[in-house]
């Protein structure tokens, strides 16, 4: 059986990027907020917007190019990744739980330059850095308009 664990997400960077080095093997890692808002029309027809957050993490290269290309809070951004799970035990001896994204692939999707928008895409661990001419998502699917209609989610 084939498993799939794949995460798309577009939206806005909530707080500026932290950097770290990891305990064990001196890797940098990232991590940063993102919210992703819907809309909807709740049981009175009238709209409404929800906004989830979510934490995104990235790696080694990942890590260095958001820091070199200065990405911070309400940037918008997409990212393409993985869920991750970890617990781990608090201060108080709470054990503690949270769900990440794991960054594969991001691109800005704000205009940061007249060339257009940096995308970064990570895959089979060999990094390619490109310069877009465009500020579209690293992805040719069509990016779906609001129609009001009555979905509850």
């Amino acid at each position: 059986m084939a498993y799939l664990n794949k995460v798309m997400l577009i939206g806005n960077i909530g707080k500026d990027p932290e950097f770290r080095m990891s305990q064990t093997g001196g890797r940098k890692r990232v991590s940063f907020s993102l919210a992703t808002s819907r809309r909807y029309r709740d049981n009175n027809g009238e709209q409404k917007e929800q906004t989830d957050w979510h934490n995104i993490v990235g790696w080694g290269k990942t890590a260095d190019i958001i820091e070199q290309l200065g990405v911070h809070k309400g940037m918008s951004l997409y990212v393409e990744g993985s869920l991750t799970n970890r617990s781990w035990t608090d201060q108080n001896g709470q054990k503690r739980y949270a769900t990440e994204v794991s960054m594969d692939t991001f691109q800005l999707l704000g205009p940061r330059t007249q060339g257009g928008s940096p995308s970064y895409n990570q895959s089979n661990n060999s990094s390619n850095y490109s310069q877009s001419q465009g500020s579209a998502p690293a992805y040719d699917a069509p990016m779906p308009e609001d129609d009001g209609s009555d979905l509850p989610f």
